[in-house]
């Protein structure tokens, strides 16, 4: 470190080693131009020491009980609560997230740690005897080397939802952090280490194209983990599958919520604002679009959200909403903006002042709420990936379910309302994998999986990424029949046991 400017090194079979090419800037989200760390650039031939670390600790690694394996991450976990602060400041320094929002993304985070250190129980393979003499059973062997390719938006969590359980069922993991946020991982490595992972069985390498396509060809690298944008989710599943590779690989998201009548406006209105404005909109669960079904009573929740999200002021601390990540992110939320009142569209809240005000030179944009007159608007249709919400009033249920429907992408849906029928008649109709009632970010817990609707622009691949799903992803489900003829040998034995049997039963009648 020189001038408070972190080197980001690769961490290979358990020491950091500097990588083949050079440093890219990584640059503080809420200072223009700020250097807060460069990034090592990897090439193929880094990759490639990489997984011959990982190749090396995978034997000894997956011969370990899966107790054995658990007893380490159980202790990775208690170390990630006892640095649970440094971790969120570290999220908030390089991500821009507020530290509210920083402390909830470790402790989700943590909380897939801990399901992780309960996979000896969920694992165990199953036992039948099917027939006389004749057992079934599951035994689950690890794949080998795995590769975890995760994004910018959260540094701590999305990796936590594949290398615990990667590691626990038995793998060996080489992760490629954001290029955007490797400060964070860089610090987790410390963490595992400390926890008592083997040298080789966790790695890092940092990067960007070249190291994710090495990671993906790689020959010994059994199966590939990937989270977001749609064009590259795709991109990375057709590559693995090419390859017939195990792949999941999620993208992006335009998320619906659509509002009742009976919907209670204060509860709607305050968990809209978290869902569309929190992480600066920056999650593939945000809510993108929000419509309104019936007259006087909608506007009457619009105003509400309108009047909570117009409250929130830019900064770090709790309440406050951070920048989005880099220059090229801002341009295009502004865009999507400026198309949309080009449209004839009114923008009934304008975050783009905020990048006016003092201290907020940069990356900064408000939360905006954007009133459309038709549903075929850019904004309406395409991923934004800031704190950008669409409203559009319908006239039916019917209506708007054909809205949420028609959109490519299958990440999330709510319906808000107060009555349980009318729920269930949008939930049996969403065009999404991941479904709220009256929750705006219906993101599963363990042991239920996170991921969206196969065959949409959410979500490429095999599985889920998380829950019961990852354990099936991250082993092979080995079945045994077995049959053991009763020999001559014990059959004597058993006669044996038998008469012994009845010499006590007389035995015992006698007296």
């Amino acid at each position: 470190m020189s001038n408070g400017v972190i080197t980001i090194d690769n961490y290979i079979g358990g020491s950091f080693v500097a990588p083949g090419a050079n440093y890219l800037d990584v640059v503080d989200p809420s200072v223009p131009g700020k250097v807060i760390a460069k990034c090592g650039i990897s090439t193929a031939k880094d990759v490639d020491i990489a997984v011959e670390a990982a190749k090396k600790a995978l034997p000894a690694w997956s011969k370990m009980t899966i107790k054995a394996r658990a007893a380490i991450m159980m202790k990775f976990h208690s170390i990630i609560q006892r640095e649970a602060e440094d971790l969120a400041r570290m999220i908030v320094l390089e991500n821009g997230k507020n530290f509210t929002e920083a402390m909830a993304e470790v402790a989700k985070a943590n909380e897939t740690v801990e399901y992780a250190c309960s996979l000896p129980q969920l694992a165990e393979g199953k036992t039948l005897r099917v027939s006389s003499q004749v057992t079934c059973e599951d035994r689950r062997l690890p794949l080998g080397v795995v590769a975890s390719i995760v994004p910018f938006n959260f540094p701590l969590m999305v990796p936590m939802w594949t290398l615990p359980i990667a590691l626990v069922m038995g793998n060996t993991v080489i992760c490629k952090p954001s290029e955007k946020v490797p400060m964070t991982l860089r610090r987790v490595a410390e963490l595992a280490q400390e926890a008592g992972f083997p040298a080789g069985v966790f790695n890092l390498v940092n990067g960007v194209k070249e190291s994710v396509e090495a990671l993906i060809d790689h020959p010994d690298v059994k199966a590939v983990t990937f989270v977001g944008s749609s064009p590259v989710a795709e991109i990375v599943s057709t590559r693995c599958r090419k390859l017939h590779k195990r792949c999941t690989s999620l993208g992006g998201a335009k998320n619906h919520l659509i509002a009742l009548e009976d919907c209670e406006p204060s509860s709607a209105a305050s968990d809209i604002c978290v869902s569309f404005a929190g992480c600066a909109g920056q999650r593939c669960m945000a809510a993108s679009v929000l419509l309104l079904v019936g007259g006087e009573v909608q506007e009457g929740l619009l105003a509400k959200v309108v009047e909570l999200a117009s409250k929130i002021e830019p900064g770090s601390k709790p309440g406050q909403m951070g920048p989005v990540i880099d220059e090229a992110s801002y341009k295009k939320i502004i865009g999507y903006v400026t198309d949309a009142e080009k449209c004839g569209a009114e923008i009934i809240l304008d975050g783009r002042p905020w990048n006016k005000k003092e201290g907020c030179k940069g990356n900064w944009i408000g939360p905006t709420i954007i009133k459309h007159k038709q549903s075929s608007d850019k904004t309406m249709k395409e991923e934004v990936f800031g704190p950008v919400l669409s409203v559009y009033s319908v006239s039916s249920w019917e209506e708007a379910i054909a809205i949420e429907n028609a959109n490519p992408f299958g990440n999330a849906a709510c319906i808000y309302t107060t009555n349980g029928g009318n729920a269930e008649w949008f939930l049996e109709r969403f065009r999404a994998a991941m479904l709220g009632v009256n929750i705006g970010i219906p993101v599963p817990r363990e042991p239920f999986s996170f991921g969206g609707l196969y065959g949409t622009k959410s979500k490429y691949g095999d599985m889920d990424i998380t829950g019961d799903a990852a354990i099936e992803f991250f082993s092979n489900r080995i079945k045994v029949t077995s049959k053991w003829p009763i020999t001559q040998s014990r059959k004597r034995s058993s006669e044996a046991v038998a008469g012994s049997t009845k010499d006590h039963a007389n035995f015992a009648g006698s007296m």
